[in-house]
């Protein structure tokens, strides 16, 4: 396996033949029926639909699912071909229907699509589960478009198994700067703080996504994923949807992202990947956690806007009494 030599400020994971050699070992095939306690924190390297013979029952807290999008795309060394909208439609469809026995009834789903597949899937989601919202988030990096709207934002389907389910708004709040701070008639700040390094508010999270950053070479969480998510999303589904302890699940779990989020913030995972070298990504992530569990964005038990600097979040040292103020 030939490595090209990176530049100096490129900080993309590679997968060097010893890293192949010392993390095969790690990922499992499955042939027959799995335990709950043999399946907890691994990554499985097959085909999802031959996986999902022997994955066992209601053992999914959260779901997260970023599948194929309706489109011509290859990744590593599989391709998904363009469909129409009622194909894509099926093929999803008999997808859920697979995994709905391995969710708990409790159990919350998220699944990723753009514009065109985000028909199909309110569609399939309906069918099985309770919809409870779209989230939409902004990708801020992409090329122009001449004969269409540049595409610059992706879908999130939230939706629960049932009527009862976990959610927690103040795990995923944002720290938003203030525009209009208002201050009481004694001139204290209302619902606001007043910091050395800005004037800042607490905020709920809503369903419009823009402070997300999509991975690039300069981060050290980037890989050579072509569609590679970003830590600090998974970050606010993981925390609002699940609690410590939880399994969060990836049935296309890529470079592994879902599953490294899911270590930093001391939840179990599993995730089923075809592609081997992408499998051995997300092991050697997952081996980078011990050196580093931070999340770029999350900073003191909130999220950051886009492009805060690491002054203003060092500065500004949050505690209880701060995540009630909205």
């Amino acid at each position: 396996m030939i490595i090209k030599k990176p530049a100096p400020r490129n900080k993309t994971i590679q997968i060097t033949g010893e890293d192949f050699e010392n993390f095969e070992k790690k990922i499992i095939h499955l042939d027959k029926n799995i335990s709950f306690d043999n399946l907890i924190n691994k990554t499985i390297n097959q085909d999802l639909f031959d996986a999902i013979e022997f994955l066992p029952d209601s053992f999914i807290d959260l779901l997260f699912i970023d599948p194929p999008y309706n489109m011509n795309k290859k990744f590593g060394a599989s391709k998904f071909k363009e469909s129409s909208v009622e194909d894509y439609t099926d093929w999803l469809d008999n997808l859920i229907s697979k995994l709905n026995r391995c969710i708990k009834p409790t159990a919350s789903i998220y699944i990723c699509g753009d514009w065109k597949s985000s028909t199909s899937i309110h569609q399939v989601m309906e069918k099985y589960f309770v919809v409870r919202n779209r989230i939409t988030w902004e990708r801020e990096k992409g090329r122009g478009a001449k004969t269409n709207w540049k595409m610059n934002s992706e879908d999130i389907w939230f939706g629960t198994k049932s009527k009862e389910y976990f959610y927690n708004p103040d795990a995923v709040k944002l720290k938003r700067k203030v525009i209009a701070p208002y201050r009481t008639n004694s001139g204290i700040p209302k619902d606001w703080d007043d910091t050395e390094s800005g004037q800042f508010r607490l905020t709920f999270p809503s369903n419009l996504w823009n402070d997300i950053s999509v991975p690039f070479w300069s981060m050290s969480e980037n890989t050579e994923h072509p569609t590679q998510k970003p830590e600090k999303l998974l970050a606010k589904i993981i925390l609002a949807s699940s609690k410590k302890g939880d399994l969060v699940f990836d049935p296309f779990l890529g470079s592994g992202t879902t599953s490294v989020v899911a270590k930093k913030l001391d939840r179990n995972f599993v995730g089923v990947e075809l592609d081997k070298n992408f499998a051995i990504t997300c092991e050697k992530r997952l081996t980078m956690v011990d050196d580093n569990n931070n999340i770029q964005g999350y900073h003191d038990g909130v999220f950051w806007e886009r492009n805060s600097t690491n002054l203003q979040k060092n500065n500004h040292k949050i505690n209880d009494s701060d995540l009630k103020l909205l």
